[in-house]
């Protein structure tokens, strides 16, 4: 039987997947200008909702990918929807700072019970089970248990597709006075579509404790910020590199220290396993 927090849990991650949906219509209808911009990022954060679906499926399967996929969607949620609240010029309206405000207690509220809750932490042990070949045929067995700070850094790294392609798609919006950037922007695009074939790869050969792997994905987030930022600045100005660039920074921030929790568990484990002086 599911216990009682984690069946709260499940109702609090309804109620803030419902929120988020409601907080950004109301942004939607107060919003004075619907530009381009305006309509690539709704649309990006409605689509965002789905992660919050896929988070609930997760806790009730008891999946220890829970955790980082709470604290992943909450932190690039809370950016997606500030940045829809401040308009390009005057004051955002009451309605959609109110409704931030809820939201930020709800993602605070969702973080604190899957991190820090006994029941909550005990119930997601469960993983995947996978194919493993032996010689009766092919059998599915239960994975061991992950790193939680490399699934931390393969979920973050899935993050850099879908942030760096909201705002290149902005940017199109932009080209009608600006031709001459076209030829970048499509190669926005395509950077964008590639960095998710490399997050796929390196994903993989991280999950396989791949030392090549961990600093494959610290040279792409380097190259991805080094990239999409400038970019951001040049062709949506200042505004756009704050409400675009910022999420990227926390997801690729979070990507490269979860990066260095993985190295340093090894190392604390070895040292640990040392054995001490003796004393005669």
């Amino acid at each position: 039987m599911t216990p009682r927090p984690v069946r709260a849990l499940t109702v609090l991650l309804i109620v803030t997947a419902a929120a988020t949906v409601v907080v950004e219509v109301l942004n939607f209808r107060y919003a004075p200008d619907h530009g381009v911009g305006f309509v690539v990022r709704t649309g990006w954060a409605l689509v965002r909702t789905f992660g919050w679906l896929i988070l609930i499926f997760q806790v009730r399967r008891a999946r220890a990918t829970a955790k980082p996929l709470s604290l992943i969607l909450a932190m690039t949620t809370l950016f997606a929807v500030g940045r829809l609240i401040v308009p390009s010029a005057g004051r955002p309206a009451l309605p959609g700072l109110i409704g931030f405000g809820v939201l930020t207690l709800l993602f605070l509220t969702v973080v604190v019970l899957l991190y820090r809750h006994p029941t909550v932490d005990a119930h997601l042990i469960h993983q995947p089970r996978r194919p493993v070949l032996t010689r009766d045929g092919l059998s599915f067995r239960e994975a061991p248990p992950g790193d939680p700070w490399v699934l931390t850094a393969r979920l973050a790294s899935f993050s850099y597709c879908p942030l760096m392609l909201v705002p290149a798609l902005t940017a199109v919006g932009t080209l009608r006075h600006r031709p001459e950037w076209s030829l970048a922007v499509i190669f926005w695009i395509l950077a964008g579509i590639a960095v998710s074939y490399v997050a796929l790869l390196t994903a993989f050969f991280l999950g396989r404790g791949s030392h090549r792997a961990r600093v494959a994905l610290v040279w792409s987030t380097l190259l991805v910020l080094a990239f999409d930022l400038p970019l951001c600045g040049i062709l949506l100005g200042r505004d756009g590199l704050i409400r675009d660039g910022s999420p990227l920074v926390v997801a690729a921030t979070l990507t490269l220290y979860a990066l260095r929790r993985t190295t340093q568990a090894p190392a604390r484990a070895a040292t640990s396993s040392r054995p001490g002086p003796r004393f005669s």
